[in-house]
């Protein structure tokens, strides 16, 4: 397990070991420690905005003994299948999960980015800035991982903060889902009924949910109906055409066949 004065002195360590400065988002365990919701966690989440950024921290996290470990028997199958998914250090029984840009397919939105709770610097040959992403967001992106202790992790949350903003987290969910994360909506939805026997949860919520994917389900049938009658236009005017084209031919032999009986004759 890893506590928050580990957390401390691990980011000092890798700030030591980079060869330029990096900035990451922190979302998970290691962001509850921030917020004293917890005393340690079983692993630390981090968020780097560019794939190069988080190659940089896993050469840095080698250097000091970690190893690269396989993600399959900690996530879902089907959301490893998405291009953005972990890469996972192990080092004892303490482990680091490091996205890069997105989370599956949830991405660090403009919203998270200007709402972020705190910014921890650490100092070494280079500058390695966490920035704290706010409970809300961190309630959404544990709903998105689903591991083990995600769904208990949200109880935490939910049973100790009194002022979360549910409009904020239900707008993030449905500006992910609009701009490509299909799995978002799905993971609030189950997230918010696992936590409400611990706070009520207005049912304009789940019904705002749900119209986001009756709204997408409406485009979508339209967006096919568009198509096939495209196509459908496009098959009737090559068919046209074909028969135009065959209709001119027969008038051209037709023709050139009366020429040379008119010429026969003469």
């Amino acid at each position: 397990m890893i506590t928050l004065k580990d957390q401390e002195r691990l980011f000092t360590m890798i700030a030591d070991r980079l060869s330029k400065d990096v900035t990451c988002w922190a979302f998970g365990g290691n962001a509850m420690m921030w917020y004293g919701y917890k005393e340690e966690t079983k692993d630390v989440d981090l968020l780097f905005e560019s794939e190069a950024d988080r190659q940089l921290a896993i050469a840095a996290l080698q250097r000091v003994g970690f190893k690269e470990t396989s993600p399959f028997r900690i996530y879902i199958p089907e959301k490893l299948k998405a291009e953005h998914r972990p890469v996972m250090l192990q080092l004892g029984d303490s482990r680091i999960d490091l996205f890069a840009t997105q989370v599956f397919r949830t991405r660090l939105s403009p919203k998270m980015k200007e709402d972020a709770e705190a910014v921890h610097e650490y100092r070494g040959r280079q500058k390695l800035t966490v920035k704290v992403l706010r409970k809300e967001h961190v309630i959404l992106l544990k709903a998105v991982t689903s591991r083990d202790k995600d769904a208990e992790d949200i109880r935490t949350i939910v049973g100790l903060e009194k002022k979360l903003d549910w409009d904020l987290l239900i707008d993030e969910t449905l500006w992910q889902y609009a701009h490509g994360d299909t799995w978002s909506l799905f993971d609030m939805e189950r997230a918010l009924h696992d936590v409400d026997d611990l706070v009520f949860i207005p049912e304009a919520y789940f019904k705002k949910l749900y119209a986001a994917v009756d709204a997408k389900a409406k485009a979508t049938k339209k967006t096919l109906q568009k198509k096939r009658n495209d196509a459908k236009r496009m098959r009737t005017k090559k068919s046209l055409t074909k028969r135009t084209a065959g209709r001119q031919a027969t008038r051209s032999v037709t023709e050139q066949a009366r020429r040379k009986s008119a010429k026969a004759r003469k």
